[in-house]
């Protein structure tokens, strides 16, 4: 529960999973996470980055001026050494155009990978936070997590936000990424729980509360 001296923080994104993402790196800190939708704000950051790091680092300075506040921000996307130039983690979500639901680019990317077996389907997650404090970067990590592969088959339905995650599995454990439970991920070298850490720290050892 948060205390009544937390330094609040804004979670910078609108999407529930994220939110709750977000709440496990900081769980245990001295913060009080608050959403957009609780201060009624809105901000429009642009995400033309060039790498994850980049775009994580707009959204939390723009969230952080958005509501005069500590906030964090991510972005992510799946890494596919085999499709080399046709493919990039950055266009994860719009890599098979604007007006296309998760189901079409299931569909998509499996056509992509038709071509690949075995190592060739290889695929990780690659995950970017950054902090900001009233429009000045504060930290920024970019990782790499674990290593899985493309599914042969499209699965039934898409999870809502993360359809990657429904297609990307971990033959060790016969699931994919959707489906491991959070001991599972932890074996994986999971590209959230190391950025936890470097959260933690940051907030545990570097990290001076702003004055007002």
């Amino acid at each position: 529960m948060d205390e009544p001296g937390d330094t609040p923080i804004l979670l910078a994104t609108g999407n529930g999973d994220k939110q709750r993402t977000f709440r496990s790196l900081l769980a245990g800190l001295p913060l009080a996470p608050v959403t957009p939708a609780e201060l009624g704000i809105s901000a429009s950051p642009d995400e033309d980055g060039d790498t994850h790091k980049a775009i994580a680092r707009e959204k939390a300075i723009r969230w952080s001026e958005a509501g005069s506040m500590l906030a964090i921000a991510s972005d992510g996307g799946l890494a596919i050494p085999a499709l080399g130039p046709a493919w990039e983690s950055r266009h994860t979500r719009r890599f098979a155009g604007p007006a296309v639901d998760d189901s079409q680019r299931v569909d998509r990317l499996l056509e992509l990978m038709k071509p690949f077996t075995g190592a060739d389907r290889s695929a990780s997650w690659a995950e970017a936070v950054a902090i900001a404090h009233k429009g000045r970067l504060l930290a920024s990590w970019d990782v790499l997590g674990a290593d899985g592969e493309i599914a042969l088959a499209r699965p039934a339905r898409p999870v809502p936000e993360f359809w990657a995650f429904t297609v990307w599995t971990f033959p060790q454990y016969d699931k994919t990424y959707n489906q491991l439970t959070a001991g599972e991920r932890d074996s994986l070298n999971d590209h959230w729980a190391r950025l936890g850490h470097l959260v933690r720290r940051f907030f545990q050892s570097i990290f001076v509360p702003p004055m007002g």
